[in-house]
């Protein structure tokens, strides 16, 4: 990345953001127009009980097909990739609008030196709200898959 990417770039933090809401939100802006960085990926939660969200997300690698299995789907198991699947879920991927705003996404498990001395923005309404329900985080779901 050059500096002038860098510098245009929206740095979010997704420490204890509910991942769903996060998505919305970031797919919203990229298609506007913003280079957006997500930082702590494997910070970032999903709201459910955690054995079955995690049995959810092991039974996605175990299906059997009639198909041809090295054709995919292909799921991913990192944090990182796994909160970027999922924003791209919330974009118009299959048109070219959507190709070009995934392309203006970057998203890392931790906060690189890059970027540690620049201010992180935390979007309100995507932060658990209910200290009751169950969550689990991205670093817990890939110990478990």
């Amino acid at each position: 990345m050059n500096d002038n990417t860098i510098d245009n770039s929206k740095i979010i933090n997704a420490e204890d953001a509910v991942i769903g809401r996060l998505a919305s939100v970031v797919a919203k802006r990229l298609l506007s127009g913003e280079q957006i960085i997500v930082v702590n990926a494997e910070k970032a939660l999903i709201s459910g009980r955690p054995g079955f969200v995690a049995k959810k997300y092991i039974d996605r690698y175990h299906i059997k097909t009639k198909s041809n299995p090295i054709k995919g789907p292909f799921y991913p198991r990192k944090p990182d990739q796994i909160l970027k699947r999922t924003i791209r879920g919330m974009l118009p991927f299959q048109k070219s609008r959507g190709k070009e705003a995934y392309k203006r996404l970057k998203v890392f498990n931790d906060v690189p030196g890059l970027f540690e001395d620049q201010e992180h923005e935390i979007i309100g309404g995507t932060q658990r709200n209910n200290p009751k329900s169950s969550y689990i985080s991205l670093r817990d779901l890939k110990k478990k898959i």
